[in-house]
């Protein structure tokens, strides 16, 4: 417990923030999504899967929307980094685009807010710098999650003074590694530097996976489909049926 009158508001808020962060330390972090056209899709559904992910031992979970960051806020006691996807159409940017999404998922009570912080062209031309400014002067006290593709993204990023990046873009951009495995040597150089703390995110399929980029140095590690799209994890079963016996048929 905080002896609120031995702290300042600011100080007060400082050490939530930092405690925020700091007790995602080496956990794990459960990416809870589905978009309108997949079977599970709704937040009484996403809730559920947050709260098994709770009680499975996550230390976080990813959501996406205002109306499911309200849901499972509203029972889940673990902390929410919030996003909403929009699609602009002058721009491919569309993880938390424009600070009217930042409004929506502030006030369904997420506690960190995932950004787009890449080099694509963002909604109506403004400038990733820009974006974080106003995010900060209408939001101060919100904590970013810059979800970069590559590591000049992700030092300009820590530059902007964000509060933690996220290797989620990586492989989602053209200018980006192209590849079916998690882009460790990302997190490992990001890491390296020692600035800002490094989340590891996209195409973690394993224990194993996850751990190394624990090891990489990430400071904690974001896994979504491989635990809540049982769609996807499916395809991957029946995709490895189909070629062990196609060899065998051979």
């Amino acid at each position: 417990m905080i002896e609120m009158n031995k702290y300042t508001n600011w100080e007060i808020g400082e050490f939530l923030d930092n405690n925020l962060i700091s007790n995602l330390k080496h956990g794990l972090i459960v990416s809870c999504q589905a978009l309108e056209q997949e079977p599970l899709y709704g937040s009484e559904v996403m809730l559920s899967m947050a709260m098994a992910a709770q009680e499975g031992g996550a230390v976080g979970i990813r959501a996406n929307t205002p109306r499911d960051i309200a849901a499972i806020k509203s029972k889940c006691s673990l902390p929410v980094i919030g996003l909403y996807k929009k699609h602009y159409p002058d721009s491919d940017v569309y993880i938390t685009p424009t600070i009217v999404e930042v409004k929506e998922i502030v006030e369904a009570g997420a506690d960190f807010v995932a950004i787009d912080a890449t080099a694509l062209a963002r909604p109506n031309g403004e400038l990733l710098g820009d974006f974080v400014r106003s995010l900060r002067a209408n939001f101060p006290g919100t904590l970013i999650v810059a979800d970069v593709s590559t590591f000049e993204e992700g030092v300009a990023a820590m530059d902007l003074g964000v509060d933690l990046v996220s290797t989620t873009m990586s492989g989602y951009t053209p200018h980006s590694l192209q590849q079916e495995q998690p882009d460790i040597a990302l997190v490992a150089r990001l890491s390296a530097l020692g600035r800002t703390p490094v989340l590891a995110e996209g195409r973690i399929w394993t224990p194993e996976e996850c751990v190394a980029c624990l090891e990489a140095g990430a400071h904690a590690a974001v896994v979504g489909t491989a635990i809540t799209r049982p769609q996807e994890i499916t395809k991957k079963f029946v995709k490895s049926i189909h070629e062990s016996f196609h060899k065998m048929e051979v």
